[in-house]
């Protein structure tokens, strides 16, 4: 008894979460390197849509662990509907460990502290979080609609509400072009938040917003090989210094180079795995199985 309007996203992680589409695509849905929900108009579902999937969803998966809550954009929903939701999946799966969904920056720079501290109470502990680049001029050309100091205050904001962040960047997002400026500032905002989980994606522009992303570009965009972007993927580790543990994951669909390890305490061992990498270039991952 669901109606997903498709089509439907969630994290790798999340793979053997139940999902609840609260909200139906995203309120901004304007960042050019992004096709996920351009075929859908944002809608906050009501609670008389979302209350019987839940029930439904506790009487044959009782036994369920995680919760994600999609689609793109559920953190932007009121804190009161937020918290409804999260409380009835807690009485409704006896075993629930954690709920989790999307957050861009201006969801967490619109709630206040209260908000996020309430949310994180009530069992809302985990938001996946945009950063895709450092770069205010490279934000600016995909129309992220943010700042790197909006990035980094609302990470903050949430993690001071004791809220777990697991942030994504985008490999190649800067092309040749901007690849150092990319991967400095990237990591100079990875370092201020320390979030407790990072993932590395690759931009894959073979979508329906490849023309959308190389207007807004404002200039040639030359993109990244498999080369370029392990050296990407180098620097990036190089220049992680984050003051607590970072769990690092390159295991999205779009990457070339799958890795995992923790930063920075693993951050030599990640570095010797990309030098054998450049050493075989065979080992990359087939194109054909790459997708955003």
């Amino acid at each position: 008894m669901f109606s997903y309007v498709e089509p439907l996203y969630r994290p790798p992680s999340e793979a053997d979460s139940m999902i609840f589409q609260v909200t139906i695509g995203c309120s901004f849905n304007k960042c050019s390197f992004c096709d996920m929900y351009r075929s859908k108009e944002y809608v906050e579902r009501t609670w008389e849509e979302i209350e019987p999937e839940i029930n439904y969803a506790a009487k044959h998966f009782s036994d369920t662990r995680r919760v994600f809550l999609a689609d793109g954009d559920a953190l932007n929903l009121s804190t009161e509907r937020l918290l409804q939701i999260v409380n009835h999946c807690y009485t409704s799966f006896p075993q629930l460990e954690r709920v989790s969904c999307y957050a861009m920056p201006k969801n967490l720079l619109q709630k206040s502290e209260d908000e996020l501290r309430s949310l994180q109470a009530s069992g809302l502990t985990l938001f996946y979080i945009g950063i895709e680049t450092g770069s205010n001029k490279l934000l600016k050309k995909v129309t992220k609609g943010a700042t790197s100091r909006g990035i980094i205050d609302g990470c903050l904001k949430a993690k001071c509400a004791g809220i777990n962040l697991s942030c994504m960047i985008i490999l190649g997002l800067g092309g040749k072009t901007y690849t150092e400026e990319h991967i400095r500032e990237t990591a100079q905002v990875v370092n201020r938040i320390s979030p407790d989980y990072l993932g590395a994606l690759t931009l894959y522009l073979e979508t329906g917003v490849k023309e959308e992303f190389l207007t807004k570009f404002g200039e040639p965009f030359i993109p990244l090989d498999d080369p370029d972007l392990l050296d990407e993927l180098e620097r990036l580790i190089q220049q992680i210094n984050s003051r607590t543990p970072i769990i690092f994951r390159t295991n999205h669909a779009s990457n070339a180079y799958l890795l995992k390890g923790t930063l920075p305490a693993e951050k030599d061992k990640l570095l010797n795995i990309i030098a054998d990498l450049k050493s075989h270039p065979e080992l990359s991952r087939p194109k054909v199985l790459r997708s955003f």
